[in-house]
């Protein structure tokens, strides 16, 4: 299987110790090679040498709006919609806020109508979210005078079709951190769009392990991390995509220097910049973070995510076959969707003892990771893992309950 597999060559481009199966990409993706050099050369050289004319002879200005070009087509977008910088956190905090003001403005612009879609007074929430969204989703709420309702992402469309004329904005995780479980990204910003709300999505989970389709689904807004499958190294600057149609009225509510229009002019008033995504940046770039992340993306030059897909379900396929003939019968259950279209690219098993488990497999060799109480994740990068990883990682499970 590993010697059929198209993208198995791809492995080359990443450094991954000898005598290692590294299945916890899904929380902090592999050293790609040439990563180290160019790190190297912009402390040494960009900062050390050339010192502030970086800025402008090493292209440090530009690489929010250039670095986010690059990850464009890994989620669907076109480019000038997605801009890189800041945490996660940060950024679902400016789409939350900005989303309830887009969905405001055209409450206070729909003439007759406008009464109606101004009582769109929640904030529709994902109930298995990771906490952090959660946490920043209440303080978006209490900024905008929504309430939070959570929602089981099986049973939002049918939320939003019975409650969609109070609904302001939708917060959806793709793939679910815990379970793997996939969620209908176009189904579900269908129901939002067909209720009035707007949507927002986090990609963490998804962002180069399938298709997104962004613009193809008419997505509103969305955010991800680059340090789990885009493997842009630990703490890389996360990226946030405004939709090209919302750029102009998209009102974030971190307006800093950078997001203005003439940033250098110091004016004591703010306004947006109209170039594309760029009002969402922030302040200033994290420059070593985000110049070693737009190296990491050098891994991804000429492969196609469709293919990433196709391996990634064939490896978690193989890996659920291999537990089931390995692992003594009851003593795991996997609560991932065995259906395709339900699956992202990890594989939770629940088992008694689990992080006593993990810390014996990671002992042997095989890297996943623990939540709480009671899940074993399995992360499956198919830009560096293979078939022969997937059976080890089973065999050697097998070998700790047998």
């Amino acid at each position: 299987m590993d010697s059929a597999d198209e993208l198995g060559k791809l492995r080359e481009r990443f450094a991954l110790p000898d005598g290692v199966v590294y299945l916890d990409g899904n929380s902090l993706g592999a050293l790609p090679v040439g990563v180290a050099e160019r790190v190297a050369q912009v402390v040494t050289q960009e900062w050390g040498t050339d010192l502030i004319r970086s800025w402008s002879s090493g292209s440090w200005w530009t690489a929010p709006e250039r670095i986010g070009d690059r990850i464009a087509p890994l989620v669907g977008a076109a480019p000038g919609q997605v801009v890189v910088g800041d945490s996660t956190s940060v950024n679902l905090f400016k789409a939350l806020v900005g989303g309830a003001r887009l969905a405001a403005g055209s409450a206070g612009s729909a003439g007759s109508a406008g009464s109606a879609a101004s009582a769109r007074t929640e904030m529709l929430v994902d109930a298995s979210t990771f906490p952090t969204d959660g946490y920043i989703a209440e303080s978006a709420a209490r900024m905008t005078g929504l309430t939070v309702v959570p929602v089981d992402p099986s049973e939002a469309a049918a939320v939003l079709a019975a409650r969609g004329e109070s609904v302001a904005v939708v917060l959806l995780n793709h793939v679910d951190y815990r379970t793997g479980r996939l969620h209908d990204l176009p189904g579900l910003t269908r129901a939002a769009h067909a209720a009035g709300a707007v949507v927002v999505w986090d990609l963490c989970h998804s962002a180069g392990a399938l298709p997104v389709g962004l613009d193809e689904n008419g997505v509103d807004l969305a955010v991800g991390c680059t340090y789990k499958y885009l493997n842009g190294g630990p703490g890389s600057p996360a990226y946030l995509y405004i939709a090209e149609r919302h750029q102009a009225a998209f009102d974030s509510p971190l307006p800093g220097w950078n997001g203005h229009a003439d940033p250098f002019a110091m004016t004591s008033e703010y306004t947006p910049s109209v170039q594309g995504a760029v009002r969402g940046r922030v302040g200033t770039p994290d420059i070593l973070s985000m110049l070693a992340l737009e190296a990491a993306l050098d891994a991804w030059d000429g492969v196609d995510v469709g293919a990433v897909r196709a391996k990634s379900l064939a490896l978690t396929d193989f890996f659920l076959e291999c537990v089931a003939a390995y692992v003594p019968e009851g003593k795991v259950e996997s609560v991932t969707p065995v259906e395709h279209e339900r699956r992202g690219s990890q594989v939770s098993l629940r088992c008694e003892n689990a992080r006593e488990v993990m810390d014996r497999l990671i002992g042997a060799g095989v890297i996943g990771d623990f939540r709480a109480p009671d899940v074993l994740r399995f992360g499956f990068t198919p830009l560096y893992v293979g078939f022969a990883d997937a059976e080890r990682a089973a065999r050697t499970l097998g070998h700790i309950f047998g």
